[in-house]
C-alpha cells in the first residue's frame, strides 16, 4: 500500500484470526520500519491519528490498528471471541501480513496484547515495544472501576455530540477540553433513533475472565526474556499504573527505559500529545 509520508491516513484492513476484520489507519512509505500503534479499550485507532502523523514525518510506516469490536473492525460473534489471546491472535496475524519487524506502541489493554504478542513471536518479529500506562501488575481499585463504571454508563447513548462531551469532560478533567464536539464523530455512531452511541461492542466487557495472577506472571516472564527495548510510559496523573508498579516492573526488566509525562494520566498518548509523541519517537 502505498501512503504519503506525513499526509492524510488511508484506511485499510487487514484478516484477524478466524479471518475477522480489522480496520486500520496507515501513514508512511511501505519500504520505512513499521510502527504498529494499538489502542486500549473502547478507544479506536483515531486515537493515534496525531501521533502517527509525526511519526510517519520521522521516516516511519505507521499502521493504527482498531481492536476486533471497537471503530470499523467487525465485531465477534460472541464474547468468548474477545479473549486476551483472540486478541494477540488478531496481532500477530496483521503483523503476519505486514512482513517483516515491527515497533508495537500499545496503550493499555493494547500494551499488554502487544506484550504478549512480543513474547509469543520474539525478537526475530518485534524490534521494540511501547507500553503506555501500562505493565502486567495495573492498579484493581479506583482506577480500574472509574474506567468499567465510563463503559457501562449511559447504555442508551446520548442525545447529542455535547452530551457526550460533558461525559468525557467529566471522566477526564485534568484535559483540555475541544472547543468542538465535532471530532467525537470517529468515536460514536449515530443511530437510527438519533443518539449517539459507542463505536465498540457492549459484549467486549463480557469477554472471558482469566486468571491474572498466572497472565501477570506469564507477561512478566515474556518481558524479561524478550531481549528487544522497551520503553514505559506513564502517566504522572494515573489511577490505573502506579508508580511502584513501574518499579517492580523495571526490577524484572532492568533494561527497560521509563518516561513520566507530568499533567497526564492513563490517557497519555493524548493528554500530552507533544511529549508523548517526543519520546516514542526518540526511542523507536
Amino acid at each position: 500500500m502505498n501512503v504519503a509520508i506525513a499526509g492524510p491516513a488511508q484506511r485499510t484492513e487487514f484478516r484477524g484470526s478466524g479471518g475477522l476484520r480489522l480496520a486500520a489507519d496507515c501513514w508512511g512509505n511501505d519500504d520505512n520500519p513499521v510502527v504498529l500503534l494499538l489502542h486500549g479499550t473502547g478507544q479506536t485507532r483515531h486515537s493515534w491519528k496525531s501521533a502517527g502523523i509525526r511519526l510517519a514525518a520521522n521516516g516511519f510506516r505507521v499502521v493504527a490498528l482498531d481492536t476486533r469490536g471497537h471503530g470499523d473492525s467487525a465485531w465477534a460473534p460472541s464474547p468468548t471471541e474477545y479473549a486476551l489471546d483472540t486478541l494477540a491472535d488478531d496481532v500477530c496475524s496483521v503483523i503476519d501480513e505486514i512482513g517483516g519487524t515491527v515497533t508495537i506502541v500499545g496503550a493499555s489493554l493494547g500494551g499488554l496484547t502487544g506484550l504478549q504478542v512480543a513474547g509469543e513471536l520474539g525478537a526475530a518479529r518485534v524490534r521494540k515495544l511501547v507500553l503506555v500506562d501500562v505493565v502486567p501488575r495495573i492498579e484493581k481499585g479506583r482506577g480500574a472501576r472509574r474506567i468499567r463504571s465510563f463503559m457501562e454508563g449511559n447504555p442508551d447513548g446520548f442525545a447529542s455530540l455535547e452530551e457526550a462531551a460533558d461525559a468525557i469532560a467529566a471522566y477526564l478533567p485534568h484535559r483540555t477540553r475541544p472547543h468542538s464536539p465535532e471530532g467525537l464523530r470517529r468515536n460514536l455512531r449515530q443511530r437510527p433513533d438519533g443518539r449517539w452511541r459507542w463505536h465498540w461492542d457492549p459484549q467486549f466487557l463480557r469477554r472471558p475472565e482469566q486468571d491474572l495472577q498466572v497472565w501477570v506472571r506469564e507477561l512478566e516472564t515474556a518481558a524479561g526474556e524478550l531481549g528487544v527495548p522497551i520503553l514505559v510510559v506513564r502517566g504522572a496523573l494515573s489511577d490505573v499504573v502506579s508508580r511502584e508498579a513501574v518499579e517492580q516492573f523495571l526490577a524484572v526488566v532492568p533494561n527497560a527505559q521509563f518516561v513520566e509525562l507530568n499533567g497526564a494520566g492513563h490517557t497519555a498518548a493524548g493528554d500530552d500529545n507533544d511529549a508523548f509523541t517526543k519520546a516514542v519517537v526518540e526511542f523507536v
